[in-house]
């Protein structure tokens, strides 16, 4: 079998490359990348590259070559017609290739009436899939762990979380389970004969109370709850570009549409997800 990773050079994509070269040789995993400078260290490493372009299926069509796996990572844009556009052109040069299976990542905000500005996108892919005759799995991430890493020093300065979510929950996964769940889903035809969707997620989701506990327990520093309205949650990061982004995904969590939680995880890989306590504490420098 062999395998293309789309989006290889990316924060997912670097540890799905990782987890998949622990399973299947080097030899039978193909890169795709946007960007081939900065995948220099693969190339050293002896992998295969491919570059493509997800709005041009030329550049897919030879990459995809003699491939039977397809894992693919969608581009960061928050644009809905954007990715349906990539993924359309993908589904063209999939089926043009003959690749048999795609082994999708998704996300958690698929509903029907979820506000999250990129919602049409998750809810589109599944359906999606079914209708295209191919082998496939969707596998949808809950919110990364990761990002609380570098946020640490900012909520160590404010003293609160200030997510604006009221009472409810949400639900994570680190990027490397995802990746580990990801790479198996791939290397394991039970796992995606029959169109199945995933959602990776902790044993457990987490209130801003119980999230900004934890915080103070691994940093020494006490943080706490106060939200701010939605409003003032995306002018406080629209200047980073992507504050309305996030303000209408946490606008879905205060619906309580960011709250599932699953065993798919262990159901994958054969063991329990790493919990938010023990990841903040591997993952947290304090600066001295």
């Amino acid at each position: 079998m062999k395998y293309l990773i789309t989006g290889a050079t990316g924060h997912l994509g670097r540890l799905v490359v990782q987890e998949l070269s622990k399973q299947v040789p080097i030899n039978n995993i193909r890169l795709g990348v946007h960007t081939p400078a900065k995948a220099t260290d693969f190339k050293r490493a002896g992998y295969e590259l491919a570059t493509i372009d997800y709005q041009n299926t030329a550049t897919m069509n030879r990459a995809f070559q003699n491939i039977d796996v397809l894992i693919y990572i969608p581009s960061l844009t928050y644009k809905v017609q954007t990715r349906i556009n990539e993924f359309e052109n993908t589904l063209t040069a999939v089926k043009e290739a003959g690749i048999s299976t795609i082994i999708d990542v998704s996300f958690i905000a698929d509903q029907a009436n979820n506000p999250f500005q990129i919602a049409g996108y998750y809810a589109y892919l599944p359906a999606r899939l079914a209708s295209t005759g191919l082998q496939y799995a969707v596998i949808k991430n809950s919110l990364y762990a990761d990002p609380l890493i570098p946020y640490l020093p900012e909520l160590i300065k404010r003293q609160n979380i200030i997510y604006p979510i009221g009472d409810q929950a949400m639900s994570f996964i680190s990027r490397q389970d995802s990746a580990e769940a990801i790479a198996n889903v791939a290397v394991k035809p039970y796992l995606y004969n029959h169109g199945q969707n995933y959602l990776l997620t902790m044993k457990q989701n987490y209130n801003m109370v119980e999230l900004s506990q934890i915080m103070t327990t691994v940093t020494g520093n006490k943080i706490g709850y106060n939200p701010v309205s939605i409003s003032k949650f995306a002018d406080l990061y629209r200047s980073e570009g992507d504050g309305d982004e996030l303000a209408s995904m946490y606008k879905a969590a205060a619906m309580g549409l960011m709250n599932d939680v699953t065993n798919d995880f262990q159901h994958i890989t054969g063991h329990e997800p790493q919990n938010m306590k023990n990841f903040l504490i591997s993952n947290y420098q304090p600066n001295h």
